[in-house]
Formats: C-alpha cells, structure tokens, sequence
C-alpha cells in the first residue's frame, strides 16, 4: 500500500494555497509544515487528515524532480528485505533505510 507521495514545486507559498483549496472538498488539509533549518535542505508542507500527511509539496526546481512514492510496511524487517531486493534488481538509493526525524518532532505547523 502507498503511504505518501509528493511532488517538488517552485513557488511553494502560491502552491501550498493551490492545493490547500483544491483538497479542502476532499477532507485534506495542510497539517505539517517544515523549514528549510529543519529538514536540513528544503520547506516542506504536508496535507492530509490529522495525524499522518499523505501528500507532500517541497520547495525546489521542478525540472530536476525524482518521483517519491513510500510504501507503507508493518515492521522495520520488511524495510530492510524491500530495500535490500530493490537494490538486488538494480535499483539505487538516496539514503539508507531510517528514521527522518524531522517527521517526527512536536515542531508546530508554521503558517
């Protein structure tokens, strides 16, 4: 099952509105926000129904997107067998399977 997706945008205020209107109909809203000083690298914003964000925006140049599509596992084994056979078949990594903390913090939504 796919746990979250996101997409790379440049002007990241008009795009966080865009969609913050555009999913409004659907029961999505904006319900995480991370600075550039958090993530270490970009602004983030997160919508979705409280508590997990499913749709994710990042500030960048859209010319040079990856896809980020994850996929939602039940234990940290099936993250390491589904990485380890990904790269098997060829497949490359950004980063190592493991926790991105800035997901986790207590961080309130910045607006």
């Amino acid at each position: 099952m796919i746990d979250h997706t996101g997409i790379v945008v440049s002007d990241f205020e008009r795009s966080k509105s865009f969609y913050a209107a555009a999913l409004e109909p659907i029961g999505l809203s904006l319900i995480l926000e991370y600075s550039a000083s958090t993530t270490g690298s970009t602004d983030i914003a997160g919508f979705g129904q409280p508590p997990e964000a499913e749709f994710w925006l990042t500030h960048g140049n859209p010319g040079s997107v990856r896809v980020h599509v994850a996929f939602r596992v039940h234990n940290h084994a099936a993250v390491e067998a589904f990485y380890n056979a990904a790269l098997a078949a060829g497949g490359r990594d950004n980063g190592a399977p493991g926790f991105r903390t800035h997901r986790y913090t207590d961080e309130p939504l910045q607006q």
